[in-house]
């Protein structure tokens, strides 16, 4: 349905494209607006918006480039289009650059190397099947509220050892945390949102931290962060402690639970493929990939160009924002064949930027894609179909590309 705040994309002169405004993502806009920014202007200038002057990076091979590149096209400060407050800076290893970005994530990583996979593969389906049991039939409920937001809690309590009794605590912090001007989310207001992470977030972790410390080294985000000689005085410097906490719960939280509700909408907007996979549930793990593709639950990150660049035939001064779109670069007709389809048996389904690319590249990639891989394990042991019944509510937000409500129904 088109939002009529808005005019056709064909009738804005192409300098005038503002592809920032959270508006075209909560009406699901946003695609035609880059659709045309790849075919006409690939690396486009965007001089007026919400967040002062930026440059936008829509082709997939043009996102990797700068993606890879980090001594022309710096994380260091902040990865939103927004900048940071000046009276709020929370540094987070994400928007840094090496050598202290690669010591930090070290820090981090065990609690979602491969390795660890296997110890919470069985325990992530005991709660799936738990969730999934617990479900009604024949009425219409909140698919978001629970599932996308119970299981991906309950792993992000695991994640954290936070006593599984506070794992609410997590997703509205990781909604806190994203409900800022910085992504065009104005549903609190700064002051509001800097009280709650400054005044209930940070002493809540700083408590577990020194009990963590206290204790021997264990493999939640908390105690490794605590024991890791690169990383154990942060608590010293609050701020960059609670900014590595809302890097690690949003990321936990938002693209998880987000892709787990796009794989419900995403099938039912293309019936075809859930015949497919009611066929074939052997299809599972290739359509994983390819709704984490079509979903692409975090649209953005940014860039500051460090140096005077030339890059697709524009001059990108030393400065500048430059916005990398994985929502654009995940639809580029050139690389991707029919994006704007989900088609779960996509040859190479893996191949595409929602991760990230690079240094950057999401660290708990392969436990997001465990958590919706036994879901839909589980879910088509019980379900013959899970049906959408009304238009999703979507999150308004440049950044994260989310739902808040999606009703479904479960026939018996």
């Amino acid at each position: 349905m088109r939002n009529a705040d808005f005019a056709r994309v064909d009738t804005i002169p192409l300098e005038a494209i503002d592809v920032s405004q959270a508006r075209l993502f909560e009406s699901d806009e946003h695609l035609q607006y880059f659709a045309r920014l790849r075919a006409e202007d690939p690396v486009h200038f965007c001089e007026k918006s919400d967040f002062g002057p930026y440059w936008s990076i829509t082709k997939f091979h043009d996102i990797l480039a700068v993606d890879s590149n980090h001594e022309a096209f710096s994380s260091d400060g902040t990865i939103l289009i927004g900048d940071n407050p000046e009276d709020f800076n929370t540094p987070m290893f994400i928007a840094m650059d090496p050598p202290r970005h690669d010591q930090q994530r070290r820090a981090a990583t065990p609690a979602v190397a491969p390795g660890r996979l296997s110890d919470l593969e069985s325990l992530i389906r005991q709660r799936v099947s738990t969730i999934l049991d617990d479900l009604p039939r024949s009425e219409e409920f909140n698919w978001v509220e629970r599932v996308s937001i119970e299981l991906t809690t309950q792993m992000l309590a695991t994640l954290f050892d936070v006593p599984f009794e506070d794992r609410h605590l997590l997703p509205y912090w990781s909604d806190v945390a994203t409900s800022s001007d910085q992504v065009g989310n104005a549903a609190r207001a700064p002051q509001e949102r800097q009280r709650i992470l400054a005044e209930e977030t940070l002493p809540y972790f700083m408590k577990l931290w020194h009990e963590r410390a206290n204790a021997e080294p264990r493999f939640d985000f908390i105690s490794l962060l605590a024991h890791n000689p690169d990383t154990r005085d942060m608590n010293k410097n609050p701020l960059e402690f609670l900014g590595n906490l809302m890097l690690l719960i949003v990321g936990g939280n938002d693209t998880t639970r987000n892709s787990i509700s796009g794989s419900v909408y995403g099938l039912n907007r293309f019936p075809a493929e859930y015949d497919k996979l009611r066929a074939d549930p052997g299809l599972i793990p290739n359509m994983v990939s390819e709704v984490i593709r079509w979903q692409t639950p975090l649209s953005h990150m940014r860039r500051n160009a460090t140096r005077d660049i030339e890059f697709g035939g524009k001059t990108i001064r030393k400065g500048d924002k430059v916005v990398m779109w994985y929502v654009s670069g995940n639809r580029d007709e050139e690389v991707i064949n029919n994006p704007d389809q989900l088609i779960i048996d996509r040859d190479r389904a893996r191949h595409h930027v929602s991760f990230g690319f690079g240094i950057h590249r999401c660290m708990g990639n392969r436990v997001a894609e465990m958590q919706i891989r036994i879901l839909w394990e589980e879910i088509m042991k019980r379900f013959q179909n899970i049906e959408v019944v009304k238009d999703p509510v979507r999150v308004s937000s440049n950044f994260v590309r989310g739902y808040e409500e999606l009703m479904v129904r479960i026939s018996e």
